[in-house]
């Protein structure tokens, strides 16, 4: 169960007031709930049990050191993208042993830090990284235990009703290879091969979210296929890590839940699984997203004319510069006043709730770009400048995906345990924001 409910007309976060928050800390704010997290973790690691995964957190969705530190003392393992990611997983105390590099352009100073000490884990996504990863390998001339360990990403070719820019196992698309590709790679890297990595894993990950298991189980059977074909060429495939991208409730109920996933997937594992394969998942959202709200306070309104009407704006001190998701996906986040001043709360959907007082409005930001909108014609209580609003599951790709556009500084995040509340990132300042510049 989410811990962000509405109690007597007011917003609480586990047992803290959200406008306690918001007076103590100031907006924007993003609030984050210590229990939602540890449970969504909980619920997705029994579901799964059956395969005995290592559930790797992926860093690029919630990469605040404080969230990474409660999901490792968990037992997570953390699924990173870059060199920043991997000192970050580090910093976490996750051990080397949990973490897997992946992403498509790993630099060779990058793999050499992975290296040192060893990860669990390379996904590498192309014949020149496999090289690369080789060479720095080479360089060092490890000993056979200490052989990077790499597990070549495949593109299964799977399209699951997603965001295009989110779809990253279709034809075309810029990460891993086609399966003939693997086989010939693994002729050439794989068991008996004379090089300085061990390649004895796959990786697979089709895109976010993904509101169905079909294109799972139609990606899994996929690459099962391939390790069949792989062991009769020579190749043991000893792990098979299988993405992550399971969906988060943005709205009404509408993602499966982490049971429904896995009585798609552990069937199709079970048996390879007590053969000695080792399995692996790297979800991000489904874990971090509805942990997460964003707080941002009301600046002025205003009636413009519509197409249809009159047309009520509510400009906030949040915007794309905070919460990019809705001006670059379209997504939708529920938006709802902490103290709304109605008996009722509406479900997170998208139609109009039917409550009584309620007008469409759009809940924008203050940047200088039409594009910059949290909200659009939304059925909202009124709205004056002062009030406070929350904007839902917002802790995954909130916050590490904040920028600096328009000179903005980045906001606070704070973390809620109960009725205790701490900041975990301090609001940046104008002098931080320019000090690279003055110092430079």
């Amino acid at each position: 169960m989410d811990a962000f409910t509405y109690i007597d007309g007011r917003l609480l976060c586990e047992g803290v007031p959200a406008s306690a928050l918001a007076d103590r800390f100031g907006t924007p704010l993003y609030v984050y709930s210590r229990a939602t997290l540890e449970g969504h973790f909980d619920r997705l690691s029994s579901a799964f049990a059956a395969l005995g995964p290592l559930v790797c957190f992926s860093v690029k969705s919630c990469s605040n050191l404080h969230v990474l530190r409660v999901l490792v003392t968990r037992g997570a393992g953390l699924d990173v993208v870059s060199g920043g990611e991997l000192a970050r997983a580090r910093r976490a105390g996750c051990p080397d042993g949990r973490i897997v590099f992946a992403g498509v352009g790993k630099s060779r100073d990058e793999i050499a830090a992975a290296m040192d000490p060893p990860i669990g884990w390379f996904n590498a996504e192309s014949e020149q990284e496999l090289d690369a990863i080789a060479e720095v390998a080479g360089r060092r001339a490890t000993g056979e235990d200490r052989r990077p360990r790499v597990a070549l990403r495949v593109n299964p070719q799977v399209a699951p009703d997603v965001h295009a820019y989110t779809a990253t196992g279709v034809k075309g698309a810029k990460f891993g290879v086609d399966f003939d590709e693997a086989r010939r790679l693994f002729d050439r890297f794989g068991t008996g091969a004379r090089a300085p990595i061990t390649l004895d894993g796959l990786h697979l990950h089709i895109g976010s979210p993904i509101y169905e298991t079909g294109p799972y189980v139609e990606a899994i059977r996929g690459t099962l296929a391939l390790v069949h074909d792989l062991a009769a060429r020579g190749h043991a495939v000893r792990s098979l890590n299988i993405g992550g991208g399971f969906g988060a409730d943005y709205q009404s109920a509408r993602s499966p839940s982490a049971r429904d996933y896995a009585e798609a997937i552990v069937p199709l594992l079970r048996e390879r699984v007590g053969a000695g394969l080792r399995v692996l998942l790297e979800p991000g959202r489904t874990i971090a997203a509805n942990a997460g709200i964003l707080l941002t306070r009301v600046r002025y309104t205003k009636t413009v004319p519509g197409p249809a009407g009159p047309k009520r704006i509510v400009i906030a001190d949040a915007g794309m510069q905070t919460l990019i998701r809705p001006s670059l996906y379209g997504a939708f986040h529920f938006v709802w006043p902490t103290d709304p001043g109605v008996a009722l709360v509406p479900a997170r959907r998208a139609e109009d709730p039917g409550l009584p007082g309620l007008a469409r409005a759009d809940l924008v930001g203050p940047i200088c770009e039409s594009g910059d909108f949290l909200a659009k014609d939304r059925p909202l209580p009124p709205l004056a400048p002062g009030d406070l609003v929350a904007v839902f599951t917002a802790g995954a790709y909130g916050m590490s995906m904040a920028s600096n556009y328009n000179s903005h500084p980045l906001p606070a995040e704070v973390l809620v345990e109960g009725a205790d509340a701490r900041l975990i990132r301090r609001r940046q300042t104008i002098d931080d924001m320019l000090a690279a510049e003055e110092r430079g």
